[in-house]
C-alpha cells in the first residue's frame, strides 16, 4: 500500500481514506469470504473491518505496516461474523451421492465439493492461516504479523489444519465407499 497515501488518510485526508478503502475493499471480501464462506458474513466483516480501519488509523504508529495491520483488524472482524454464525447455524447434513462412476468433468466438482467440505469442519483459526498462505500468498513471518501470533503459532495452525482437511477428505472417502458396497 503507498506509504504517502496512509499517512495523508491518518491526517485526517477524506479523499485519501475513500481511496484506500476503494483499494482494500475487493481484496478484504474475497478474503473474508474465503474464511467465512458465506457472502453476507464475509460483506459484514469487510465493512467492520473497513469502519475498524477509519475509526483507528490516526492511532497507527508505522504506516509501512498498514497492510498487515488491516488485515489483522480484517481477521477480527471474521472470528466476531464467525462466532455470531455458529450461534445461529441450521443443523445441516450432507447426504452422500447415490451414483456411483462418475464422468471425467464431474470429478472435478465430487473434488471441490470434499475440500470444501472439509475446509468448512475447520476451526476460523485454521481456515483463517490457509487462506492467508495459500489464497494472499503471504510468508509465515507475515501471517505472525498479521495475525500477531508468533511464527511457530502459524506453523503449527497450518500443519493441524491441513492434517486435519486430510483427515476428513479421507473419512468422506471410507464413508461414501461403505455406503456404496452397502447398496
Amino acid at each position: 500500500m503507498d506509504t504517502d497515501l496512509v499517512k495523508r488518510a491518518q491526517a485526517g485526508d477524506p479523499a485519501a481514506f475513500a481511496r484506500l478503502a476503494g483499494e482494500l475493499t475487493p481484496p478484504f471480501l474475497s478474503v473474508a469470504h474465503r474464511i467465512l464462506r458465506d457472502i453476507d458474513q464475509a460483506e459484514d466483516a469487510t465493512q467492520q473491518a473497513l469502519l475498524h480501519v477509519w475509526q483507528r488509523l490516526p492511532q497507527l504508529r508505522e504506516p509501512e505496516r498498514f497492510d498487515a495491520w488491516a488485515y489483522r483488524l480484517l481477521v477480527h472482524a471474521c472470528y466476531d461474523e464467525g462466532r455470531k454464525a455458529r450461534r445461529w447455524a441450521p443443523p445441516i447434513r450432507v447426504l452422500p451421492s447415490q451414483e456411483s462412476g462418475f464422468g471425467d468433468e464431474t470429478a472435478g466438482v465430487i473434488d471441490r465439493d470434499q475440500l470444501e467440505r472439509a475446509f468448512r469442519r475447520l476451526s476460523l483459526d485454521h481456515r483463517t492461516v490457509i487462506v492467508l498462505r495459500h489464497f494472499r500468498h503471504q510468508s509465515l513471518d507475515e501471517i505472525a504479523a498479521t495475525l500477531g501470533v508468533p511464527p511457530g503459532t502459524v506453523a503449527s495452525r497450518l500443519h493441524h489444519a491441513l492434517r486435519s482437511m486430510r483427515s476428513a477428505i479421507e473419512a468422506d472417502d471410507r464413508s461414501e465407499s461403505r455406503n456404496r458396497n452397502a447398496s
